[in-house]
C-alpha cells in the first residue's frame, strides 16, 4: 500500500478548517491524497486553507457554514455530495471556548453558545454526514473532545460539559453504527499552541501563568497542531479499523498526574 496517498479516491470533510487544528487536519488528509471539503464561517481563513492544498495539487472547496444551524450543515454535506460525490471520513472539529468564569457569574446567553457550538453542532454534522457513509458502505468521523471532556476545570463548567457531552455522544453514536462500517471517535488535546492560544496568553500578559500552564505538562511543552492531525489522520485510516468509541487523549500526560 502507498501510504503516501492512502486515501485517494476519498473525501474528507473538516469543521473549523480554517486554522489551528483544523487547517493541521485538512492538510494532512491531503498530503494522504483525500479531497477536502472546509466548512467554517471564516471564509477568508478557510479559503487560504484552501489555496494551501490547491498548492499541494489536492483538491478542495470551503462552504460557509454555521454548524449551530441545522440547513447549514445539510447544506455543507450536500454540496460536498454534490462536489466529489461522495463522503468518507469527517472531522468535527469546530468550537469555542466561549466565556470563562465561576459558574454561578454565567450567562444563559454563554450557555447557549457553547453548547450549540461544541455540542449541538457534532451532532448535526454527524446527523447528516453519517447516512451519506452508508451509501458508500462506511467510513470514519472524529470528533474533537479536549482534556476538558475527561477532567474539571476551574471557571470552565460549561466549556468542560460540551466537551463531556461530544465524548459521551460519541461513544452513543458509535454503538449505534458499529456493524453499520462507521467508526466514530474522539480526540482529547490539552494545551495546543494555535493562534487562539497566542492571543490568550497576549491579552493576558502573564508570563508566570504561561509558565505553569507548560509545567502542567509532563512532557514540558505544548502541543502543536499537527501532533493532533496525525492522530486524527490515522484515527481514519485502516491501521484503526478495529478501534471505534475510543477517545484519545493527545495531551503530554498533563491527566495521567
Amino acid at each position: 500500500m502507498n501510504l503516501i496517498k492512502e486515501f485517494e479516491g476519498k473525501v474528507t470533510l473538516i469543521t473549523g478548517g480554517s486554522s489551528g487544528i483544523g487547517r493541521a487536519t485538512a492538510l494532512a488528509f491531503a498530503k494522504k491524497g483525500s479531497k477536502v471539503v472546509i466548512g467554517s464561517r471564516r471564509e477568508k481563513e478557510s479559503q487560504e486553507t484552501v489555496g494551501m492544498i490547491q498548492e499541494m495539487g489536492s483538491e478542495a472547496i470551503f462552504v460557509k457554514t454555521d454548524i449551530t444551524q441545522a440547513t447549514e450543515v445539510e447544506n455543507l454535506v450536500n454540496q460536498t455530495i454534490n462536489t466529489y460525490n461522495r463522503l468518507d471520513y469527517a472531522f468535527n472539529n469546530a468550537g469555542r471556548e466561549g466565556i470563562l468564569g465561576p459558574s454561578i457569574e454565567q450567562s444563559e446567553e454563554n450557555w447557549n453558545q457553547v453548547i450549540n457550538t461544541n455540542l449541538k453542532g457534532v451532532w448535526l454534522s454527524m446527523k447528516y454526514q453519517i447516512p451519506q457513509m452508508l451509501k458508500n458502505g462506511g467510513g470514519a468521523i472524529v470528533n474533537n473532545a479536549s482534556v476538558a471532556g475527561l477532567v474539571g476545570v476551574p471557571n470552565g463548567s460549561i466549556y468542560c460539559a460540551s466537551k463531556h457531552g461530544v465524548i459521551g455522544l460519541t461513544k452513543a453514536v458509535a454503538l449505534e453504527q458499529a456493524t453499520a462500517g462507521i467508526r466514530i471517535n474522539s480526540v482529547c488535546p490539552a494545551v495546543i499552541q494555535t493562534d487562539m492560544v497566542d492571543r490568550a496568553w497576549n491579552l493576558l500578559d502573564d508570563r508566570e501563568a504561561r509558565e505553569q500552564a507548560v509545567a502542567a505538562h509532563p512532557i514540558g511543552r505544548f502541543g502543536q497542531p499537527e501532533e493532533v492531525a496525525n492522530a486524527v489522520v490515522w484515527l481514519c485510516s485502516d491501521a484503526a479499523s478495529f478501534i471505534t468509541g475510543h477517545s484519545l487523549t493527545i495531551d503530554g500526560g498533563y491527566t495521567v498526574k
